[in-house]
């Protein structure tokens, strides 16, 4: 165990980059609870078609709490644990709580972001924990790649965001035209919108667009990009964006499904493009 260790929670998309510690949600379908990454998303995706009652729920401190203590036996002087954007859900405060109680220093990392990005931040400050990094570099790094993060987003509806209480400043949108289509982003930590087409097709060509140039401003930071193309029951249109991104890209870009707390947010046919700075090897 090396003296930070680091802690996440389900909704970050890992890649085995350093020794994170995560944390699950909760995913509630027709009332029965289920821990995140055990639902499939495709069963979820069956399940929000069919119009069940789907809801989520953040650890409880009691479960942080737990977490931080098991890995002060193994060795940990301090703790980084880095989280989804405490606009999107409680879990930032619940980690904030459990780190009052903590026997070691815990620095609570609000990235204002979620998926792949908040992943990339966690790996981050886990190589560098693993190099020998202390609590602030640690934290420092966590911080610097989620400042400079991307996510842009498809929604074929934006009634699951509505339902679910994260829909933000897309707000804005609900009155448009069915046959509207949103783009929308993360920005500042919460869900807003950012272009309206009027069909499917359009809106994947403008998302393409969009990423590439905002890759290029991660690039000339001098990191390395890292870009992944999420989808919920969506695969073939991911696997075709993420084709179109192949080609116009240095990195290869991967798909991933969202999981089953995220996709509970936006729903079946979804498509979020991530961008990511990593500036350590």
């Amino acid at each position: 165990m090396t003296p930070v260790a680091v802690v996440t929670d389900s909704t970050a998309v890992l890649a085995g980059r350093g020794s994170v510690t995560t944390v699950p949600l909760q995913v509630v379908v027709d009332g029965v609870s289920h821990t995140d990454g055990t639902l499939a998303p495709g069963l979820l995706a069956q399940s929000m078609r069919r119009r069940s009652p789907v809801s989520t729920s953040r650890p409880t401190p009691h479960v942080f709490l737990e977490a931080y203590e098991r890995l002060v036996e193994q060795g940990a002087d301090a703790i980084v644990s880095v989280h989804l954007s405490s606009a999107l859900s409680g879990t930032v405060d619940a980690a904030a709580s459990a780190a009052v109680d903590s026997p070691v220093p815990v620095r609570v990392v609000d990235t204002q972001t979620i998926a792949r990005p908040l992943g990339v931040a966690a790996e981050e400050a886990a190589v560098l924990a693993a190099a020998g990094a202390d609590l602030d570099a640690c934290e420092a790094a966590a911080r610097r790649v989620t400042a400079a993060s991307e996510v842009v987003v498809y929604v074929d509806t934006l009634e699951h965001l509505r339902r679910g209480g994260r829909i933000g400043g897309a707000q804005a949108l609900l009155g448009s035209a069915l046959a509207i289509k949103p783009i929308l982003e993360v920005r500042d930590g919460a869900v807003q919108p950012l272009e309206r087409v009027r069909t499917a097709g359009r809106a994947l060509g403008r998302l393409e667009a969009i990423c590439l140039e905002r890759a290029g401003r991660i690039r000339a930071s001098g990191a390395t990009l890292d870009v992944a193309v999420h989808h919920l029951d969506a695969d073939e249109r991911a696997q075709t964006l993420c084709e179109h991104l192949a080609a116009s890209l240095e990195e290869q870009p991967r798909v991933v499904e969202l999981g089953a707390v995220i996709g509970a947010h936006v729903g079946p046919g979804t498509i979020a493009v991530t961008l990511a700075p990593r500036f350590e090897s």
